[in-house]
C-alpha cells in the first residue's frame, strides 16, 4: 500500500502547505473499496484572516484549527461536505477545493463507478468525469467523506490518507479565494490552481476577462520554497 505523507508536511505556513498539496493524492476507504483524487485547487487560511472560520474564534467544533499540522477539520457547506486540513500555527489551514479522479493500481477495480454513484448529477445523471471533484462538496461526495466520521480527526493509513505520487504542477495559478463575504478579506490572493487542470477546477482562474498582474499570476514551480 502506498506510504501517506507524514504529519510534518502538513506543519508548515498555510500558503507554503496549499501549494504543496497540489498533485497529491486523497486515498480514502469508502465501504471497503479505495477511491482517490488528485488535489488541483487549494485555498489558505489563517488565523488573523477574516474569511478564515479561526478568525470566529475556537470553539469545540473548530478545535481541530487550532492543533498543529495534519488534523483534519470538515463543517457543511452549501449543503455538503467540505476537507480542510490543519497547518502550521493555531488557527491556520487548507481548505481542498477541488481535484480530479485518480485511477491506479490501489484503487478499486470499479474505483470511477463507484465515484459516480456516490456523486451524480442533479438530474440523476452521469456527471462528466472532470467535473465529479470540481468543486468542496463535489470531491467530498464523490470519494464519499462526511463531516460526522473525519472532523477533528487525524489521518488514518488504513482508512484516509493524503499520498505523494511524484507529481507536482509546472505552473501554479495564485489568485483571491472564492466566496469569500464581502469585507472579509475576499482580496487575499490564497487560492491556488495547477495551472495544467485551469478547465477542471472550482472556477476557471484564466477564463475570458480575467487579466494576469491583476486578476491572478503564475508561479512557477522552481522557484517555490518547499
Amino acid at each position: 500500500m502506498p506510504a501517506p505523507l507524514p504529519d510534518s508536511f502538513f506543519d508548515r505556513d498555510a500558503q507554503t502547505l496549499a501549494r504543496g498539496l497540489l498533485g497529491k493524492v486523497i486515498r480514502h476507504c469508502h465501504q471497503g473499496h479505495w477511491l482517490a483524487a488528485r488535489i488541483i485547487e487549494t485555498e489558505a487560511y489563517y488565523l488573523t484572516d477574516k474569511g478564515s472560520h479561526a478568525s470566529l474564534g475556537y470553539t469545540e467544533k473548530r478545535r481541530a484549527l487550532f492543533l498543529d499540522g495534519g488534523h483534519i477539520y470538515m463543517y457543511y457547506a452549501r449543503g455538503g461536505d467540505s476537507l480542510n486540513f490543519s497547518a502550521q500555527g493555531p488557527g491556520n489551514a487548507v481548505l481542498i477545493k477541488s481535484a480530479m479522479p485518480w485511477l491506479d493500481e490501489h484503487c478499486a477495480a470499479d474505483a470511477l463507478q463507484r465515484m459516480h454513484a456516490n456523486n451524480p448529477a442533479a438530474n440523476g445523471n452521469l456527471r462528466p468525469t472532470e467535473r465529479l471533484c470540481a468543486g468542496q462538496t463535489l470531491l467530498c461526495k464523490a470519494l464519499g467523506l462526511k463531516v460526522p466520521e473525519w472532523d477533528g480527526q487525524r489521518f488514518d493509513p488504513q482508512r484516509l490518507f493524503v499520498e505523494d505520487i511524484g507529481e507536482r504542477p509546472r505552473q501554479i495559478i495564485q489568485c483571491a479565494r472564492l466566496g469569500i463575504p464581502r469585507g472579509r478579506d475576499e482580496h487575499l490572493p490564497y487560492r491556488f490552481v495547477d495551472a495544467a487542470y485551469s478547465r477542471q477546477c472550482t472556477r476557471n482562474p484564466l477564463r475570458r476577462g480575467q487579466v494576469e498582474g491583476r486578476d491572478y499570476v503564475l508561479l512557477n514551480i522552481e522557484e517555490l520554497p518547499v
